[in-house]
């Protein structure tokens, strides 16, 4: 079993193997050995014919009470208004603040039962079960959480790290290709960032002889920046490579578009612009879209340049009258560039059209 520490404000463990789920209360108890608490399980309609009866049972088998509040799947859901009916649901089952939420899920789970965690009570212990590829990698590591509102995504949000992180890589083979290839995506990201040996297994096609070892590699980078910035002030920023132009698109489909799609889009838009402003190297861009059409992401989206800059203005990144912008250096190598916001239109373009 692979044990990554990330030493934040309040440490916590990720565990990596394949087979945790059936050694969940073990897991507890090296988290809680002083009590027992009772367990929330916050999951989708998905996720829970998969493996909400495996994890109840093992809590069960362990001596723990737990109860179970299910939501319909998808990015729409991550709304307010289902964390009101989370809340509703904690009362009912008379949650209290020694007591758990289990986040069991991607991204979208991960994101909405953190934040209700984080808000219910003023906060409350949680464990992230990520079960995609993406949130093993990505959402389910540095504390964020939040839900999105009309005027864009993840604006409502939290900064509240989990206790543990539960990483099965056999829940992996339960998703559908596309959902997987979202995840692949952000490992993309991270190498195009911050590790070319990384970038090049991917290159390369061989995440699947590699598959445990790109996870935890993931992780370890996110560890990396995380603790030299656990709020999002400064280096923690580079994360958003590819995310600023993605948000935008995905706002621009009503959602339709997935976050690992928005994001692939994203960065090649973002390299290209960056190559023709004399930023990035020339032929990233190419290396980028090569990297992304093995796992047959989509490297472009006809989105109108003016509503692209104009849902950029609404991004978390954006301080008074700049936002800050990751770019690449080189593979391997990014750096964080602000630009003022009026100019985003021009420098947007040259990754849009040329």
């Amino acid at each position: 079993m692979k044990t990554i520490e990330i030493n934040t404000g309040r440490p916590y463990m990720i565990k990596v193997e394949e087979g945790l789920l059936d050694h969940l209360p073990q897991l507890i108890y090296e988290v809680y050995a002083k009590r027992k608490p009772s367990f929330a399980i916050i999951t989708d309609d998905t996720v829970d014919m998969l493996y909400s009866a495996k994890v109840m049972c093992a809590l069960r088998d362990g001596g723990y009470q737990v109860c179970k509040f299910v939501f319909p799947h998808g990015e729409a859901s991550k709304n307010l208004s289902v964390v009101h009916d989370v809340y509703s649901f904690l009362c009912e089952h008379q949650i209290t603040r020694t007591d758990v939420i289990i986040a069991l899920g991607g991204g979208v789970v991960g994101d909405l039962a953190g934040f209700a965690a984080a808000t219910y009570l003023r906060g409350i212990d949680f464990i992230q079960i990520p079960t995609t590829f993406l949130a093993m990698i990505d959402s389910s590591v540095g504390g964020k959480t939040g839900v999105d509102i009309p005027q864009g995504k993840n604006l409502i949000g939290a900064f509240w790290q989990p206790v543990l992180v539960v990483c099965d890589p056999l829940t992996l083979t339960t998703l559908p290709a596309e959902t997987y290839a979202d995840g692949i995506a952000e490992a993309v990201k991270y190498g195009a960032i911050l590790d070319e040996k990384l970038f090049g297994i991917l290159e390369n096609n061989r995440l699947e002889q590699y598959q445990d070892h790109v996870i935890c590699r993931c992780i370890e980078l996110k560890k990396q920046v995380v603790e030299q910035d656990e709020r999002d002030q400064g280096q923690r920023q580079c994360l958003n490579f590819g995310h600023t132009f993605g948000h935008a698109i995905e706002k621009y489909s009503n959602f339709s578009l997935s976050h690992g799609k928005g994001v692939a889009i994203g960065m090649v838009m973002m390299a290209k612009a960056c190559e023709n402003a004399g930023i990035t190297p020339a032929g990233t861009s190419v290396r980028l879209i090569r990297c992304l059409n093995n796992y047959h992401l989509p490297c472009t989206y006809p989105i109108p340049l003016d509503i692209l800059c104009e849902n950029c203005m609404g991004d978390k990144k954006r301080a008074g009258s700049k936002i800050t912008l990751c770019v690449l250096k080189r593979i391997g190598e990014y750096a964080l560039y602000p630009i003022e916001a009026e100019n985003l239109s021009s420098f947007a373009g040259g990754g849009l059209y040329e």
